[in-house]
């Protein structure tokens, strides 16, 4: 019955959705309702499975059941809006990374979260060459968009995705190891918090200079200019649209290597544009953080569109492996921390600020003290910046050794 069942519904959803305008239909409302329980759920478990990691899976599950099919309309408008949005989306996510702003954090801070990234990379690198006679040929594509998204955060690793023409069906495996794995490193960074003057006694620092950082931010912290929601959104979207178009017309002229693509130059022009952008006026209107998590969740929704259940064949090796690059890590910032003389508080934003971007790395700052929430974010912003580079530098690496 329930075979029967399963058939029926993908003959006739199959039938029913063939037009790009459905199944773009389709692809937002399981967004926006997803996002809404999400908001209004009191429950931990969206703390574990964010809304946008179960948002991939969700759509995921369709696609394997044929629920739309993959018409040349709808093939085209995937394409267009997929490429299109992603730079637009990337120069509004780094509106608020503020390099006046980060430069506050003092040179040891930042000196952390830059070892912090560079320890994933090594990471990335050695769990690699450990598990490669395991892999398959195209698997440095799944782990540079991970690693993207672990130097950075999601919109990193769909800029990587795009970049390097990462497989769809792949990108399952980046957001499997990218949710499990993560809860695992975020739920050991919390239970840490208690040692703290333990661990800071065996290193042989204080944290006692992070209060002083902390209240200078929340002075100088910049106000959004709220006045005219409809203005600044229409400027916003209209601004971004307008630096899509340019970076890929700029891109489309560049010389083009194996590695360096139109793509790869189109994503790292906007990256460049959207960090000088940070330092003007554009950085206090309201609403680039609510545009460009809109077209995070269509991006994410696209890609899954494409992907397939029975592709992930591979998931629990993929699964200990990203626990293996976490406990690398782990080492080498231990290892780090004692050269530079990291307090744990340090060590543990700077890695959960590349790990994790701003959706946890203030939870840990809080942790420590709610004082220490603006060194968080900031932190996390800067990885806005770098990870799409790392991640691209990664692969680069990756890929010299298949």
């Amino acid at each position: 019955m329930n075979a029967n069942l399963a058939l029926f519904v993908q003959y006739n959803a199959a039938e029913m959705i063939t037009s790009s305008f459905a199944f773009f239909t389709v692809l937002l409302a399981i967004a926006g309702g997803l996002k809404f329980i999400e908001f209004k759920s009191t429950s931990k478990f969206f703390n574990i499975l964010p809304a946008i990691v179960i948002l991939y899976f969700l759509v995921m599950l369709l696609s394997t059941l044929g629920v739309w099919q993959k018409t040349h309309e709808i093939n085209e408008a995937y394409s267009s809006l997929k490429s299109n949005i992603l730079p637009a989306m990337i120069f509004l996510m780094l509106l608020k990374a503020d390099l006046r702003q980060i430069k506050k954090l003092g040179g040891k801070i930042i000196l952390a979260f830059f070892s912090a990234s560079f320890s994933i990379g090594c990471a990335f690198i050695i769990a690699f060459m450990l598990f490669l006679p395991l892999l398959e040929p195209t698997s440095w594509k799944t782990f540079a968009a991970l690693s993207g998204s672990w130097m950075g955060g999601t919109g990193n690793m769909a800029a990587v995705q795009l970049a390097l023409d990462v497989p769809d069906s792949q990108m399952g495996y980046t957001l499997i190891i990218d949710s499990i794995d993560y809860a695992l490193w975020v739920m050991l960074l919390l239970a840490l918090v208690p040692h703290a003057k333990v661990f800071d006694r065996w290193i042989g620092t204080n944290s006692d200079k992070l209060d002083t950082v902390a209240n200078s931010l929340a002075k100088d912290s910049k106000s959004e200019n709220t006045g005219d929601l409809t203005v600044n959104l229409l400027t916003l979207l209209a601004l971004a649209l307008v630096v899509s178009v340019f970076t890929q017309y700029v891109a489309s002229i560049l010389p083009v290597s194996t590695f360096f693509s139109t793509t790869t130059w189109t994503v790292l022009i906007v990256t460049l544009l959207g960090t000088l952008a940070a330092m003007t006026p554009l950085s206090k209107m309201q609403g680039s953080e609510a545009i460009s998590n809109i077209m995070l969740y269509l991006i994410i929704a696209l890609i899954a569109s494409r992907a397939n259940f029975n592709e992930l064949t591979q998931a629990p090796l993929y699964i200990a492996i990203g626990i293996v690059i976490l406990l690398i890590h782990g080492a080498l910032m231990v290892m780090l921390a004692k050269l530079f003389k990291f307090d744990l508080f340090t060590c543990g934003i700077a890695s959960l600020a590349n790990i994790g971007g701003v959706a946890s790395a203030p939870i840990l700052a809080a942790a420590y003290s709610r004082a220490l929430i603006p060194v968080g974010v900031l932190m996390a912003l800067l990885g806005y910046i770098v990870g799409t580079a790392g991640g691209l530098f990664v692969g680069k690496v990756l890929s010299l050794l298949v």
